[in-house]
């Protein structure tokens, strides 16, 4: 069994050095404009930075005053590369970053494992950039963390949400992995997305699929298990990759959400 999970999409969705990528996040966080310390759970995208760093960064502004209350991290995304039943996880030690691993939690994933659901996968992870692009945002934000990482391949909704709300602890956060709607024009990415993120924020769970979000597992897992705790939904950025980085036909969605209590 392999102790660190490599990274794989450094130097092609962020920068590589470890002095450049710490700049980067931080630029990008600069730009964001921080929230008060009430977020509970995120939904934050998973592209390369050019294109889908500044909304990464307003989902990941809302948690900067968590630094030192969080102790471990779920993060959970769609698997890109290889098809399988369930929800992956690893048994690795720890997440690699060009700042160093991260490692994993091996309560958690104890936990985890316990549905029938779960197993651990490490082919699920080769090469996956799902969460990987996650970890430098949440290491800048969070300092030191253990993490849970898990991949949803043919799973249902209902099922992901059952490990999140074992895992769901007071030093937990939660966060989906997802893009929004993907290779429309900018226009009907526009609107698409907009729908799609109404829906978020009122939980019209059917109205998430794979044609609204390629994590839409990993999202509506997470609002499932957020209602039970009485939490609301919120879009903070909404933008996709005509508005940062690219052109305007072929366009990728992009939206940050922050679950907090209802007031």
């Amino acid at each position: 069994m392999r102790s660190v999970i490599p990274f794989t999409v450094a130097g092609r969705f962020y920068p590589a050095g470890p002095d450049e990528l710490r700049e980067e996040v931080r630029s990008l966080l600069r730009r964001s404009r921080p929230a008060p310390a009430e977020a509970q759970g995120l939904i934050a995208p998973h592209a390369g930075y050019p294109c889908s760093g500044p909304v990464a960064a307003s989902a990941y502004a809302q948690i900067m005053g968590l630094r030192g209350r969080i102790r471990r991290v779920v993060l959970a995304g769609p698997a890109h590369f290889i098809d399988f039943e369930g929800i992956a996880t690893s048994g690795a030690d720890a997440y690699g970053t060009p700042w160093g691993g991260v490692p994993l939690d091996p309560a958690g994933r104890g936990t985890a494992l316990s549905f029938p659901q779960v197993r651990v996968l490490e082919a699920a992870f080769e090469g996956e950039h799902a969460l990987e692009v996650h970890l430098p945002f949440l290491r800048e934000t969070l300092g030191d963390f253990l993490l849970v990482p898990l991949l949803t391949g043919r799973a249902q909704a209902g099922e992901v949400a059952e490990v999140l709300d074992a895992l769901w602890e007071a030093e937990t956060l939660p966060v989906a992995s997802s893009d929004l709607c993907h290779f429309h024009s900018s226009s009907q990415a526009g609107w698409r997305d907009e729908a799609t993120a109404r829906a978020i924020e009122e939980f019209r769970l059917p109205e998430i699929g794979p044609q609204q979000a390629c994590g839409h597992l990993a999202i509506k897992g997470l609002l499932i298990a957020a209602r039970r705790r009485g939490l609301t939904a919120r879009a903070v950025d909404l933008r996709n990759s005509s508005d940062t980085d690219g052109p305007q036909d072929r366009v990728v969605g992009y939206g940050a959400f922050v679950l907090t209590p209802e007031k």
